[in-house]
């Protein structure tokens, strides 16, 4: 059985924080609609996004308060206007915020108030319309959702305080105290529980017209989940943890192309024997719930359910870890059974064993290819297109790289040399020469992020691992989605039989 990837398809990775808009941050409004028809026009049948989760520290997808919820500040204002909940002139503070880039912090702020003033208007007459979608789905997602609530409550009362630093009947859910929370923040708790059904609601009309415009949906499942988040606080039980429920180890990867340390990621990591004990329903809800959101995903650090490298709490680097096995292929069986199938790309880089290699080919996934890693001088390495298998995902570069212009002006002179010779380039349009390769491969999918196919410099890096501040800010302008941009993607997808 193989992974129901789109049949030779082209896709474009952009997350929708970098959608354009007037309001601080790309959302999921007009300009969504916008750009999945620009994605159409350009004869393009994929869309990949990064996780969708609320962020924290860093603003980093990866680092999400739940695996489950998704990110209120993707919420379109407009939208909200439209069911009554908000006035257009109260958006007038987010238009002062920066359209070229994120800036968090103040998109936090203003955009958190918007939303507690929607929330409030919900629950009076402008609700009433939505009031039984509202009810469903807070029926439907009650497993995650309660918790969830309860946690964002919890952690605004303390000020944005990890939970193991709340009072300690708090910290280890003592049913008392948690009732007593419930009571004293019965609004907020609400309050959270409407953004969620809001994103939901505008995530779906979202979709609805992506698979309107034949446009597949490629999402991302982080394969770890934040310390400090509602899963982990809501089933403890489910992680190494100690008695302060602090991890008694952490997730990293050993040294490699990205750093010499290694790195050091500081997620929690899963007690696979409790995971399995029971049928790993956690694993098969989460990915039931992001399956709502998406056709596909894209199961990060794939190589981990293989074996997953672990380093003892505390560690300055991740140079100190080491090899544990996973739950390898009775984990994929179980959620094969759940879903009557896998619907996942395994996102394979970094340090891979023939194991892993071996695990993949057994469950049918098809693996990815990076072409930026390909140009080491040897004509047999496995990232260059003539190497290919047909069953895989070819990228020009991935959210973690530089662009590939500004990957092509930073590297040694000697794999500039043999890319060049490869591609039969001068290499003045290293973006759309290596674009040219990946689409003209035999792999299944071609993917580029949009800053390939605008040509851009590292300036427009979406993130530097290892770098805890001032990435995924990054966002494209309206007027760069050109019509002429279209039919030059278009021209490529149809010449490679993509369309």
């Amino acid at each position: 059985m193989t992974s129901p990837l789109p049949p030779r398809a082209g896709g474009i990775l952009l997350h929708p924080t970098s959608l354009p808009s007037s309001f601080g941050i790309g959302d999921l409004g007009p300009a969504a609609v916008a750009w999945i028809d620009w994605l159409s026009a350009a004869g393009c049948r994929l869309w990949q996004v990064l996780p969708l989760g609320p962020t924290g520290y860093g603003d980093s997808p990866y680092q999400s308060f739940s695996a489950f919820a998704g990110n209120p500040l993707l919420i379109s204002p407009e939208g909200l206007v439209e069911w009554g909940l908000l006035t257009r002139e109260e958006l007038a503070p987010l238009r002062e915020l920066p359209s070229t880039h994120v800036d968090y912090g103040w998109v936090q702020v203003e955009k958190l108030r918007l939303l507690g003033l929607a929330a409030q208007r919900f629950q009076g007459a402008a609700g009433a319309p939505h009031r039984k979608r509202y009810e469903a789905f807070r029926e439907r997602c009650a497993d995650w959702l309660d918790d969830f609530a309860l946690f964002m409550a919890l952690k605004a009362r303390h000020a944005g305080a990890p939970w193991t630093e709340w009072e300690p009947d708090l910290a280890r859910r003592d049913p008392a105290s948690l009732r007593a929370a419930q009571a004293e923040a019965a609004e907020a708790i609400e309050a959270e529980r409407l953004y969620q059904f809001l994103f939901y609601e505008q995530w779906s009309t979202t979709r609805d017209h992506a698979h309107s415009k034949g446009v597949t949906l490629l999402g991302d499942v982080p394969i770890f989940v934040a310390h400090d988040s509602a899963d982990v606080w809501a089933r403890p039980e489910l992680f190494r943890l100690g008695e302060d429920g602090r991890p008694v180890a952490v997730a990293g990867v050993p040294p490699d192309y990205f750093s010499a340390d290694g790195q050091l990621w500081g997620n929690p990591l899963y007690d696979w024997d409790r995971m399995a004990s029971q049928d790993y329903a956690w694993w098969t809800r989460r990915f039931e719930t992001v399956l709502e959101l998406v056709d596909l995903v894209r199961l990060d650090h794939f190589r981990g359910f293989q074996a997953y490298w672990e380093v003892p709490a505390g560690a300055d680097t991740a140079r100190e870890g080491r090899w544990v096995e996973g739950p390898s292929a009775a984990f994929f069986e179980r959620i094969r059974e759940s879903l009557d199938g896998l619907p996942i790309l395994a996102e394979d880089l970094g340090l891979i064993s023939e194991e892993v290699h071996r695990l993949r080919d057994e469950l049918g996934l098809p693996g990815m290819k990076v072409l930026q890693f390909a140009f080491d001088g040897d004509p047999n390495h496995e990232y260059l297109p003539h190497s290919y298998p047909r069953h895989c995902a070819v990228y020009t570069g991935t959210h973690d790289n530089d662009t590939s212009t500004g990957w092509y002006e930073r590297a040694e002179e000697s794999q500039r040399a043999f890319c060049r010779r490869y591609l039969s380039s001068d290499g003045r349009w290293i973006a759309w020469d290596l674009l040219r390769a990946a689409w003209s491969s035999v792999a299944e999918l071609a993917v580029a992020p949009l800053q390939d196919i605008l040509a851009l410099g590292s300036e427009a890096r979406m993130n530097v691992p290892g770098r805890a501040q001032g990435n995924w800010t990054w966002r494209v302008g309206a007027a760069q989605l050109t019509e002429t941009l279209a039919e030059s993607m278009r021209e490529l997808n149809y010449l490679y039989g993509r369309l």
